[in-house]
Order: C-alpha cells, then sequence, then structure tokens
C-alpha cells in the first residue's frame, strides 16, 4: 500500500538533487532537506490524519486504499512548497 509513498520519496531525492546541481548549490544538502521535508509531512499527516479517516471507511477498500495515499499526496505538496522556497534563497543568495 505504500508503493505510491516509496516512489514518490526516491522522486522527491532525484527531483531536489537534480535542482540542486542545476542551480550550482549543494546537492547532497538540497537532497536531503527534500527528503527530509517529505517524510516529516507525510509522518505527521499518517499520525493525524489517517486513523480518523479510516473510521470512515474501515469497510470500503477502495476508500481504505485512496485513504492510505493521503499521506504521500500531502509530503509531495510539501516538497513543492520547500523546493520553492529553496530555489527562492538560492536567487536571493545570487543577488
Amino acid at each position: 500500500m505504500l508503493h505510491l509513498a516509496r516512489f514518490a520519496a526516491i522522486a522527491v531525492l532525484v527531483w531536489f538533487y537534480m535542482t540542486a546541481k542545476e542551480k550550482g548549490e549543494s546537492p547532497i544538502n538540497w537532497a536531503i532537506t527534500g527528503l527530509i521535508g517529505y517524510w516529516i509531512t507525510w509522518w505527521v499527516v499518517k499520525l493525524a490524519v489517517i486513523p480518523t479517516l479510516m473510521g470512515m471507511v474501515a469497510k470500503n477498500p477502495t476508500g481504505a486504499f485512496l485513504v492510505y495515499q493521503i499521506p504521500a499526496l500531502c509530503a509531495i505538496g510539501a516538497a513543492f512548497f520547500i523546493r520553492k522556497k529553496m530555489l527562492a534563497n538560492a536567487a536571493e543568495k545570487a543577488n
């Protein structure tokens, strides 16, 4: 069930690494920052939101599958905003 989360984590790692290389920043620092932000968001949503929502869809396998994907989707959104902030910081540093 957590395949989306694993694939997304790898994609975030590569995405941050490649972006840092393009911008002349430290790729390892960017990749680690992106991955940590992804996983923290994933865990917070998994522990805070999923138990509540699972009570509503516990008897519906399709609903349960979709609810289990919510942490990965939220973590991808968080990674997007973390990357956006890091790009702004890199542009500010370049000026």
